[in-house]
């Protein structure tokens, strides 16, 4: 029993310190991306990506590094680019570097794995994506039907609040809302691997060098996993004596893979394409990885960091307060889907298919309440419903408009 009791006093040790070290860099990293998403929104993107310009792809992947979306968030925007007209490697392109990173999970990294990782994963991000696509549209021309300009599906709609409530309603509520399990999920495995595993160990066993990295790859490609909530894990990983070229691989491979992300790339560009999709993702962590632990490393030895480095203070204490309650909001918010409703007032309620995060529901309800005689609209993730109060309320439009953001509603 005390053996027991100190497992779990060790690891909630663990898991607050890693929260606590996490939470000033992810507080400012969620403000940081609620002000992107006012100035660089998917909308924006979708406009400068259309066409089939040959450096496009290049262009894809360098708007995706910074925006703040998941591995099922850039799903519906992905989509959204295509029928706006991107071409194909432009798609596979802005498909893989998106999720591999944002400006969250830089500052993030930048806190837990130090500045050398803060930078490389970007670039890594940045030049996978690139090679995707240019392979992409080399070896997958377009086909001579082009793809349908003007179609709104997964692109945020623009909204009449002012910029500085709509970016903190961004960085503070929707972002979280997509990646508060992940975060939450990510914190409790670094601090398993803490408490469980002594310093080195998986080191031992599974090797430092290449075939390590083959065994983070065959964690990472199957597993779901968010930018953000990758860091923690990848910090475990390399306090149990993993390298970080390893942790690299599935920081890079974790977050890019999933299975409804190869389903969409099948679905929007092929087979051929997404065998290119997972050649050029192996490919470039594995090289990334080689690169870091051989050359970067041993040249900047200073430049990595443990959250075991530095004592918490108190302003960590405070942050992690402030970002449990960020993150445990969004469980709260779901239980209050159904307010008060005046009784002249009349309701419809919907089932939504296809919403997989918090930016799925919040299209959505954009979408419904937009729909002329809708007073209030609103949309619960985990039940996939959807009510829509009014007064001569249309099942038709309203059914119309989910259509819109590119999900089915009945």
């Amino acid at each position: 029993m005390n053996a027991l009791w100190s497992f779990l006093l060790d690891l909630a040790a663990g898991a607050w310190t890693v929260l606590a070290q996490m939470a000033p860099y992810l507080l400012f990293g969620f403000l940081a991306a609620g002000l992107l998403s006012v100035w660089l929104s998917p909308r924006w993107v979708a406009r400068h990506l259309r066409g089939k310009a040959r450096w496009a792809p290049v262009k894809a992947a360098l708007f995706g590094v910074p925006l703040p979306l998941c591995s099922c968030g850039v799903i519906p925007v992905t989509a959204a680019l295509r029928r706006h007209g991107a071409g194909r490697g432009a798609t596979a392109a802005f498909l893989m570097s998106t999720p591999q990173t944002g400006v969250d999970s830089m500052i993030a990294t930048w806190g837990l794995l130090g500045p050398l990782l803060a930078v490389f994963r970007p670039v890594a991000a940045f030049l996978s994506g690139s090679l995707c696509g240019l392979l992409v549209d080399r070896f997958c021309p377009e086909p001579a039907a082009a793809s349908e300009p003007g179609a709104t599906d997964g692109v945020e709609d623009p909204e009449s609040r002012p910029k500085w409530r709509r970016a903190l309603r961004h960085g503070f509520v929707t972002l979280p809302g997509d990646i508060h399990r992940a975060v939450l999920i990510g914190v409790a495995i670094s601090a398993v691997l803490g408490a469980w595993f002594p310093p080195g160990f998986l080191g031992d066993h599974i090797g430092r060098g290449f075939g390590s990295m083959l065994v983070m790859l065959l964690l990472g490609i199957p597993l779901y996993v968010c930018s953000t909530g990758s860091i923690p894990i990848a910090l475990g990983l390399m306090q149990a004596g993993v390298t970080p070229g390893a942790a690299l691989v599935f920081l890079i491979t974790g977050p890019a893979t999933n299975a409804a992300a190869l389903a969409t790339l099948v679905r929007l560009l092929g087979v051929r394409a997404s065998a290119i999709y997972l050649a050029t993702l192996i490919g470039t962590a594995l090289a990334s990885a080689l690169l870091l632990d051989h050359w970067l490393i041993p040249a900047m030895p200073h430049a990595m960091a443990h959250a075991d480095m530095a004592e918490v203070g108190l302003f960590g204490h405070i942050s992690a307060v402030v970002l449990l309650v960020v993150l445990v909001a969004p469980f709260l918010r779901g239980r209050r889907i159904a307010a008060k409703i005046p009784a002249e007032a009349e309701t419809v309620e919907l089932t939504v298919r296809g919403m997989s995060c918090a930016r799925c529901a919040a299209a959505v309800e954009r979408a419904l309440r937009g729909v002329p005689g809708v007073a209030d609209a609103t949309v619960h993730l985990r039940s996939g419903r959807a009510r829509a109060t009014g007064r001569r309320l249309s099942r038709d439009a309203l059914r119309r408009a989910v259509a819109t953001v590119g999900y089915s509603a009945e």
